[in-house]
Order: C-alpha cells, then structure tokens, then sequence
C-alpha cells in the first residue's frame, strides 16, 4: 500500500494510567477547569457548614476564650476532618466531584485510602484556603495530568466518570478487502488508535476532501506498522478494512468467552461433593 505523506502529522497524545502490574488503563485525567469547578462546589459546602456551626457556637453565649476554642475546632473539622472522612468513605468523591463527574483515584488506578485523602485535605488548606485557589491553579495548569500539589504528594490524580455515549455505526468488512481479512492480522494495533480511527470514521461526513484524505493518510502511516499484511488499497479503504476487521474479532472473541463461562457455570456455582445443605 503507497500512502502519501501528509503536509501536517498528528500530534495527539493518549492518557493512561500504568498500573504496578505494568498494565495500561486508558482513563480520562479531569482537566483543571473541571476540578475547580468541582472543587468551587466543595469550598461553597464549607463554608455553609462551617458558617452554621460559628453561628451556632456564637449564639451559645461562650466566653471569649471558649469562642476561640470552638472557632479554631470547626476551622479543623471542616478544613481536614471532614474532607478527609468524606473521601476515605466514598473512594475519592465529594460533593463537588459527584456534581461534576470526577473521582480521585491512586496513580495506579486503584482506590484512595485515609492517607491519600489526609494528605490532600491538609495540603488543600494551604493551596485552595489560604491562596483561594491560586496555588492549585497554577500547578494544575503546569501540570499534564492537572494535579494540585496535594495530588503531587499524595500520589493521586482525579479522572473522569461520566464520558460521551458512543454513537456506533458499523460497517463491516469492504468487499474489495474480503480475501485480505482472511488471514490479516489487527491484533496488535492499540486501542487508543483504534477509537481515533472510529473517531475519524464518524466525523468523516463533516470534513472537505482535502483534510479528510489528509487525516486518513496519516492514521494509514500510523496503523501499518501495527498490520500485517499491508493491502494495497487507499488509505481510507484500508482503515475501514482494519477497524471492521478488529471490531468483528474483538465480538467473537468475546462472544467465546460469555459461551466458555456459560459452560462452566454449573460447576463454578455448584457445591462439592457430600458438602451438605444449609
């Protein structure tokens, strides 16, 4: 297959998360204008709360000394008490995020725990509180990922919940490749590359010609080294075979795998032998 060189290459990047078994999870990293609305939300609690129990301790009729006391403890319960209770329980959601979609998750993809969510509440007095969102502003804008630097300490990043429903409109396999699909191998070509193929597919009615047979030129030079054989076909005729070609194999596999389990839920579900009733 000859495909043409195009006049501008893509430059995207794809985000991921390398888990400590050295697998990579395609997650969406919250960028940092999602997060400070998220956390605007947070702040606006806060001071709800925190405001309600000042005016609550001041109508008590406490001595000075006692209002400062009081004062100072709802300052700690609200600031890092609470922030940390609220995301140890629920795995990395606050009020904030749960509005805006996001949960904070470990570097590895896993859970937060009461260290991570520790770290974050009190780093989160310094950079949100004291620099009214400054500090975490900027780091999260410096930052690819979008971290604050209690996400730096921590070891966290908060990713997306709620993405896009994906609109399908299959297409099989082009008849001109029929005897190419017979014995081409796609299982190599990654994931990411692939969605941006689909990606490519469903806006493709949206661009001129030039910049269509551009944009397929280019993910053509990008998914040869990921096939083989090489069809000698146009470049979009060839993406269209490759993701057709994926997309059939990646059902079938899977559709093996449900009649496997399905085989042998009898046996996974069954009790053993002289194992009584109860």
């Amino acid at each position: 297959m000859t495909v043409a060189a195009p006049e501008r290459r893509s430059t995207a990047t794809d985000e991921g998360v390398l888990t400590g078994e050295a697998v990579q999870l395609d997650v969406r990293p919250a960028g940092a204008v999602l997060r400070a609305a998220g956390a605007a939300i947070d702040v606006l609690a806060t001071l709800l709360v925190g405001g309600g129990l000042v005016w609550l301790a001041a109508s008590l009729s406490l001595d000075e000394a006692a209002f400062r006391a009081v004062s100072i403890a709802v300052l700690v319960v609200c600031l890092v008490v609470v922030p940390t209770t609220v995301e140890t329980a629920s795995r990395g959601r606050s009020l904030g995020k749960l509005a805006v979609g996001l949960r904070v998750v470990r570097d590895d993809g896993g859970s937060i725990g009461f260290r991570h969510a520790f770290i974050r509440a009190l780093t989160g007095v310094l950079e949100i509180y004291f620099t009214l969102g400054g500090l975490a502003l900027l780091v999260g804008f410096l930052n690819p990922s979008s971290k604050r630097l209690g996400d730096l300490l921590a070891g966290t990043h908060a990713q997306m919940e709620r993405v896009p429903k994906l609109e399908i409109d299959p297409f099989g396999v082009p008849a001109p490749l029929t005897a190419w699909a017979a014995t081409a191998d796609v299982g190599r070509l990654p994931a990411p590359l692939e969605r941006r193929i689909s990606a490519f597919f469903r806006n493709a009615a949206h661009l001129v010609p030039e910049r269509r047979a551009g944009f397929a030129a280019a993910l053509a030079q990008e998914a040869s080294p990921y096939v083989s054989p090489i069809p000698d076909a146009p470049a979009e005729l060839f993406l269209a075979g490759v993701i057709a070609l994926r997309r059939e194999r990646d059902a079938a596999a899977l559709e093996l795998e449900a009649a496997r389990m399905r085989s042998l839920e009898p046996v996974l579900t069954a009790r053993p032998n002289g194992f009584p009733e109860r």
